[in-house]
Order: structure tokens, then sequence, then C-alpha cells
């Protein structure tokens, strides 16, 4: 039975209400929420619904294919744990936001023009600017800022492409376009915006970590992997996707390798996990597609996963640094066993969901012969491990022993997280559930004895390579300090363009306050008050009668007697009735 509600309609009317319940009803209706829209899209066939007329244009709200149901589900099951985890917070401005930001995302996945989906698209980047806005800090509130700016210049990029595409091709169906005009490559960078395509990137690993300990976790979620959806449908088999998305995945690590911020270390680990998912678009073969579906689907699991353990340990101690962090595997070991799991999923080891999906795009890419573009997914692979995988846990749970004595999070923090892990495990070891959702048709045996052997030694040498540099004190030192990315040339750039065009401005408008402004004023009220000897001066220079004339004529200026006497005064009431007269000829013969 389809519901009369799409899913989207579902979280965003719902989130009105929220301010005006409380207690438990307000938990048990939010969490009534994501349950109720999971019914409603495991009912629903594929086709189209909830399609409306709006000038001329006909806008679906519910496209349903196997592509959007995978994204549907996901986001569905993403929301549940994230507002699960977030059950406890007293803050209806996070509530609302992560509500109206899930709706956003659901919009998105099951839009079938493009004029709604720009819709989802603003609301998506609106609400989630309200999960860093929420945690109310001053680095807060200039990361917002930054991140919204950022968001606005994607929208109006797509917004322009959109408009082009409509005109040049007279359809808004949200579907396969292709770069092949300037409207596409304008949808293409607003898409690529959100999917944090480097040099686009550095937003991410700015707003993230000043996200509250909550909003991180939707955030992990739900923007890049809209953007991942979008481009998978527009854009697939877009051979610059396969070069970009390489890139993605090896950049990241030398960064998050220096991070000293967690959060920050997981933002760029996050950059890294899309880069392969864009890899896979842009192969564009049934497997590759097949496993970046999957590989979001993973991915937005025990990324979350990942945040939340991150979270739990910031709500417990307020601190997030690896420098103060350490040794708290004794106070916090369930939330230790869950982060270790995420590192695992991560980290694609076997018996953990990365191992499923991360390791059909890579053999699509061997399948391709795209051996170059294999050996860097490869490399990425064992640098995820070595940042994430290890550096995350050992820096937080392990190392050195902060002294911090804390206690578990609270009971819904824990749930979440073991709900996440949970389905991280489950979907290792069964993973036909998740192949058999997906776009294409499924042939593929993870499990296999070179896949599996291929796979520990990858990461055997990457923990090696991790014990030895840290054995030999060759590791990057834990510091506080800022790492230089690509945004360093656009804060810097931005001051560059406020210098130059201050300066330009502002000199013309100095100059057109001297030369305007001040001069002609002045010019008028001197000819106000010796029109005859102002008219000859100006005569004088005009004609080029020469200095003496002007000095004899500027000379008499003082002495004139038009200054102190009634004769310019009648000269200009003379003037004024030569002037009226004309006019009066003029009309007279005319009419």
């Amino acid at each position: 039975m389809i519901s009369s509600i799409p899913p989207a309609a579902i979280f965003i009317g719902g989130a009105l209400f929220v301010p005006f319940l409380r207690g438990k009803l307000k938990s048990a209706f939010m969490l009534f929420l994501p349950v109720l829209a999971f019914a409603i899209l495991v009912n629903m066939p594929e086709g189209k619904y909830w399609i409306v007329k709006f000038l001329g244009n006909d806008l679906i709200f519910g496209r349903v294919d196997r592509l959007s149901m995978v994204f549907g589900y996901i986001f569905t099951i993403i929301s549940f744990i994230g507002i699960l985890f977030a059950l406890k917070v007293e803050d209806d401005l996070q509530h609302v936001s992560a509500l109206m930001y899930a709706g956003g995302a659901l919009g998105i996945t099951f839009s079938g023009d493009f004029l709604s989906l720009y819709v989802f698209w603003e609301l998506l980047a609106i609400s989630s600017t309200f999960l860093i806005l929420a945690r109310r800090t001053k680095a807060s509130q200039g990361a917002a800022f930054r991140y919204v700016l950022v968001h606005v210049f994607g929208g109006l990029c797509l917004l322009a492409g959109i408009m082009i595409y409509i005109h040049d091709s007279g359809t808004t169906e949200f579907s396969y376009i292709g770069l092949s005009g300037i409207g596409s490559w304008l949808i293409f960078i607003g898409v690529a915006l959100n999917a944090a395509i480097p040099p686009l990137h550095p937003w991410l690993q700015d707003a993230y970590p000043e996200a509250t300990v909550t909003g991180a976790v939707f955030m992990s979620a739900l923007t890049t992997k809209s953007a991942v959806y979008v481009m998978a449908r527009t854009f697939p088999g877009t051979e610059l996707l396969i070069w970009v998305g390489a890139f993605m995945t090896a950049m990241p690590i030398f960064y998050a390798v220096l991070e000293n911020d967690i959060r920050r270390v997981l933002a760029y680990s996050l950059i890294n996990q899309v880069g392969f998912m864009m890899c896979g678009i842009g192969i564009g073969t049934a497997l590759a597609i097949n496993g970046t579906v999957s590989h979001a689907f993973c991915h937005i699991l025990y990324k979350a996963l990942l945040f939340m353990s991150a979270g739990s340990v910031l709500h417990m101690t307020g601190k997030i640094r690896c420098t103060d962090l350490g040794g708290l595997y004794k106070t916090m070991p369930l939330t230790c066993l869950f982060c270790m799991i995420g590192a695992a999923s991560i980290s694609a080891f076997p018996l953990f969901s990365g191992f499923v999906s991360k390791s059909m795009i890579i053999s699509a890419a061997a399948y391709g012969k795209l051996t170059v573009v294999w050996l860097i997914l490869q490399f990425a692979s064992a640098g995820v491990f070595h940042h994430a995988g290890i550096k995350v846990p050992f820096f937080t749970f392990f190392g050195h022993d902060s002294g911090i004595r804390t206690k578990e999070p609270p009971l819904n923090m824990l749930l979440a997280m073991g709900i996440a892990a949970f389905l991280c495990v489950a979907i290792a070891i069964f993973p036909g559930p998740l192949y058999n959702i997906l776009p294409y048709p499924v042939d593929y045996v993870p499990y296999t004895g070179a896949h599996v052997v291929g796979q520990l030694q990858l990461l055997m040498f990457g923990a090696l390579a991790f014990c030895l540099l840290i054995l030999s004190g060759y590791y990057p030192a834990e510091m506080r300090a800022m790492n230089l990315d690509t945004d360093w040339f656009y804060r810097k750039g931005g001051r560059l363009f406020y210098y130059v065009a201050s300066m330009i401005l502002n000199g013309i408008n100095a100059l057109s306050d001297r030369a305007i402004a001040r001069a002609i004023p002045v010019w008028l009220g001197r000819l106000s008050r010796t029109p005859i000897s102002s008219l000859v001066t100006l005569y004088v220079k005009a004609t080029g009668k020469g200095p003496a004339a002007v000095v004899a004529v500027e000379g008499e200026r003082e002495t004139r007697p038009e200054a102190t006497s009634l004769a310019p005064m009648g000269a200009a009431v003379f003037l004024s009735l030569v002037f009226l007269f004309s006019l009066f000829v003029v009309f007279a013969f005319v009419a």
C-alpha cells in the first residue's frame, strides 16, 4: 500500500511538532518518525508518485527505483540511529535541524525532477548549518558562516546549471545528463562541492569537527552521500570522476596522519572514502556502480559509528585532541569496542562491512584494466587503515595514559553505537541482503582465498609501517597546529580580492567625490554669485585666449560691481526672461 505522505514530508512535517512536545513523548515521537518512513519505504513498488503540477512542469516527489531505494533505506536507518544517539540532548534547535536535514536528504533521493531536487538541496544546506551553529561557540559560528557561504555558491552553480539544462533540453527530468555543455558542467560543480571533491573539499574538515556531538553524526551520513547519489544518477561513466576519485582517496591520507583533532582525522578519512565512490561512478560498470552504492551504504554506518565514538569521548571528557587523550579503554571499554569495530570496518578487514563493499570498486578497476587507478586505490586502502583504523583508536583509547578517568556515555548513546556496530558486522558476515537491493544483479563473491589473504597482507603491511614509525620516532608528532589545505588559497585569495577591490572602488569613490561631489557644487555656487565673470573665465580657459586674459578677468572679479551691486542679479533676471520668451516662441510655433 502506498502512503499518501512522502517519506521526506514525514521528517519535515514531524520536525515542526518537536518543540511542542516534552519528555518521553518527545523521545517516542522522534523515534517513531524514521520507523514510519521505513515502513512506507518497504511497501513502495517502483514507479513515480506524488506528482504535482507547477508552472506547467511536473514536480515528482516520489521517483522510486532500485538506486533511490538503497539510499532511502540507509538514510532512514541512520536517521533512527542518529536520533537515538541524540535522545538526551535538550536542545530543540538540534532536533528540528536534524529532522529537517534527514527530510532534505530523503527529498533529494526520491526527487524525479530538477526543480524539486534543488529545493531539497537547499533545505539540506540550511538545516545542516544549524547543526554547526547549535554548538554555540565562536569557532562553530565561524565554521558555520564559511560552510553556508560555500554551499550558497554551490547551490547557485547548481541552480544556474539546472536552468541552462532545462532551456537546452526542454525537460526537467532528473536523470543521466553527462558532461556535454555549460549547464551540465555547472550542475557537476554544484554536486562536486557537496561531495567534497578537491579542491572544493576544505569546508568538510572545517565544519564537521565544529558541529555538535550529535550533529556531526548526521552530517557524516547525509550531505556527501546525497551528492554521491546525485552523481551516480547524473554522471555515471564520466571518465573525469575516475581520476578525481583516485586522487581523493590518496590526498587526504597525508593530512589525516598530521591532524591532531580526532574528528578532523575522521573528516579527512570521509573524503578518502567518498573518493572510492567517485571512482566507482566514473568507471560506470554494473560492478562499479554496485560497489559504489554498497560502499555508500556501509560507509554511512561505520563512519557514523566512528563519529559517535569520538563524540562520546568529547561528550564525557570535553577533549578531542590526540595530545589530550589516551588510556580511556580502562573506563570506556564499550565505547572503545564500538570504535574498534568502526575502525575495522573502514579498513575493510574481513568480517567487517568495508570488506564486502570497497573491494567491489577495486575489482571493477582491475577488470577495467585501470592499473594506475588500481594501485592508487590499494595504496589508499593501506592508508585508511593507517590513520582511521589504527590512529583513531590508538591515540584515543590506548597510547599514553592521559590520566582522564571518566565513565561510559548515557545508555541511549551506547545503544545507538551498538546498533551501528551490529550492522557493520552483520552486513560483512551476511552480505546477501545488501547485495539483493543493489541497482544491478550481483555476481560477486567477496570471501575468496586470494581476496582474504591479499587484503590481510595489505593491512598487516600498514600495521607494520605504523609500528616501525612509532618505534623509530619518525611518526609525525601529534602537536597543536593548523595544517594548510586548499582553503588557504581562497582564504588568502579572498583577502587579496578584498584589498584590490577596496583600492579600486574606494579610489573611484574618492575621485568622484573630489571631481563631482565637491567640485561641481563649488563651481555652481561660484557661478551663482558671479555668473558673468565665471562664464568669461570658463570661456577664456576653454578657448585658450591666454593666461593674461584669464588673469585680467580674475583680477577684476573682486572689483566687478556684480558681486556687490544689483547689476548681476538684473542680468540673471534678464537672461531668465530671454530663456522663458524663447520657450514661449518655440512652443507657440510648434503648437
